[in-house]
């Protein structure tokens, strides 16, 4: 394997035998990692809100790698059912989970709600891919050095969640705070999820990850972004890196953060990197955890009860 000062997916070990969930994987930073981990030989779910784009993207994968193991399942994180469904379809089907990304998300559109009433920002970013997680946890408890990978922002960095007001219901509504909060909820969740799973002794670490500024389909529905990413971001197969270390590297350590080198961590080779101190807040981590849990109705210790069973 090669090796190098800076980390690219040359470095990338094998994944076959691995079982692998990817969300948001018909494009950007999610098909990347996909079709890089489907390239190491790992067993690759396309988990997909439209399922023309996800066949399409399947067809690109093994383009490059034909004998690439695919599958595309339909997952809408914007609706508590959809998660519901894709896991219980997931694990009728599957005795193992390996790794888990969690990368799909929307970013500054306008206000709307998601199917169960949440903030779209944060009902998807956050909060689905939290019931996502908790409803596949038994398969990754009962599978050894399995890892929950949660994709992040440094928009992190501005993220005050209003754990009274989640969904802007009594103010007026801003978007980028909004994105901003359901960043910093990625990393409320991925280190407080870290803290639990070390507690229980279980086999499964969390860890998280930021792309840095990338030109991805996040950026639709701000032409401001659009337009100032053409002269600060790097290309989309550079910021996936992050992501893919965080999932693949054998040294990675539950509640690691991962993102790019360079000025302001906008671009540059993935290496660790450091959240804010308010990110690693655990009381903030504990009571948006028990919010969630309640919006959400999903109960992780139920969920780790059944794999013990």
């Amino acid at each position: 394997m090669k090796q190098t000062g800076k980390w690219t997916t040359q470095d990338m070990p094998s994944q076959a035998g691995r079982t692998v969930i990817v969300t948001g994987a018909s494009s950007g930073i999610g098909f990347v990692a996909a079709r890089e981990l489907a390239g190491k030989g790992a067993h690759v779910v396309l988990a997909v809100r439209n399922t023309e784009k996800g066949e399409n993207a399947m067809q690109r994968i093994r383009g490059e790698y034909p004998d690439a193991r695919l599958e595309m399942r339909e997952l809408d994180l914007a609706d508590l059912a959809s998660i519901e469904r894709f896991a219980s379809e997931f694990r009728g089907t599957h005795e193992r989970l390996d790794l888990l990304i969690n990368n799909a998300g929307v970013m500054v559109p306008p206000y709307t709600r998601t199917a169960d009433g949440f903030e779209l920002q944060m009902g998807v970013n956050h909060l689905g891919h939290f019931a996502l997680t908790g409803h596949l946890l038994d398969l990754l408890r009962s599978t050894a050095e399995s890892r929950v990978v949660t994709v992040s922002s440094g928009a992190h960095k501005m993220g005050r969640p209003d754990l009274e007001d989640l969904h802007w219901e009594r103010r007026s509504y801003r978007k980028w705070q909004a994105y901003g909060d359901s960043k910093i909820a990625n990393l409320h969740f991925t280190f407080e999820l870290q803290r639990r799973l070390a507690e229980e002794g279980a086999p499964t670490i969390a860890v998280a990850a930021h792309p840095g500024v990338a030109m991805t389909e996040l950026q639709r529905h701000s032409s401001f972004l659009e337009w100032s990413s053409r002269l600060i971001a790097h290309d989309v197969e550079q910021a996936a890196l992050p992501t893919l270390r965080a999932a693949t590297e054998s040294s990675v350590r539950g509640g690691e953060y991962f993102g790019p080198d360079g000025f302001l961590e906008m671009s540059g080779s993935p290496v660790r990197v450091q959240p804010i101190q308010r990110a690693q807040d655990e009381e903030v981590a504990r009571r948006l955890w028990e919010r969630s849990t309640e919006l959400t109705d999903v109960h992780y210790e139920r969920h780790a009860a059944r794999s013990a069973a």
